[in-house]
């Protein structure tokens, strides 16, 4: 990568993570490039260079904590070895986590699903990474089922089953981190998943 390339890729970085700090502050409603290029310390015709309007730098911070996201579970999961259960609880420690860790995140998530409602593009960009994230929870599904761990199942709906209570448990504590402890909050959702996908005894 050229000097110039890697620094224009970590103005942008920065202009991404300043994008996600007003979005924490002000919401969507609030936001406007004015305040990122503030924000971020750069020009307004810098922001511009980058960044079409809020739409594209809507997208750009959702995308930075998808894939923040994505490597926090990759990290958890590699500690755990091949062990489907491990590296399911693992996902689900990893996400719930995050809630609380970096709560910013999570408002970008809120704050572009209010906006997406209304722009079918943006729906279709939620799509996307949803049918991602239920692959790779499936992957692990899949995983258990074949070394006998979980019963047999349509691995695609047990992870948007898993998905929805993940994802769930995550607002709550991003809402309200005093309504339970994240260890503990991981422990009913682990259980939860794992009677889910319990094999049935004969």
């Amino acid at each position: 990568m050229s000097p110039e390339r890697g620094v224009a890729s970590l103005r942008r970085a920065e202009i991404v993570r300043a994008t996600i700090r007003c979005l924490a502050r002000d919401g969507y409603s609030g936001l406007t490039l004015k305040k990122v290029a503030r924000e971020a310390k750069v020009s307004q015709g810098i922001l511009h260079y980058y960044f079409a309007d809020k739409h594209a730098i809507l997208v750009a911070a959702l995308e930075a904590v998808t894939a923040d996201l994505d490597r926090r579970v990759a990290a958890a999961q590699s500690r755990e070895g091949r062990d489907a259960r491990a590296r399911l609880l693992a996902l689900i420690g990893a996400c719930l986590r995050l809630a609380v860790e970096e709560r910013a995140f999570w408002i970008v998530f809120v704050e572009f699903w209010g906006e997406m409602m209304h722009d079918r593009t943006l729906r279709e960009i939620n799509a996307a990474l949803y049918a991602g994230m239920r692959r790779r929870i499936g992957a692990v599904v899949a995983q258990g089922v074949r070394s006998g761990a979980f019963r047999r199942t349509d691995v695609l709906r047990a992870a948007a089953v898993i998905l929805g209570l993940v994802d769930g448990v995550s607002l709550q504590l991003a809402f309200d981190p005093t309504a339970f402890r994240v260890v503990e909050a991981t422990r009913f959702c682990g259980d939860a998943v794992m009677r889910y996908l319990a094999r049935e005894v004969s």
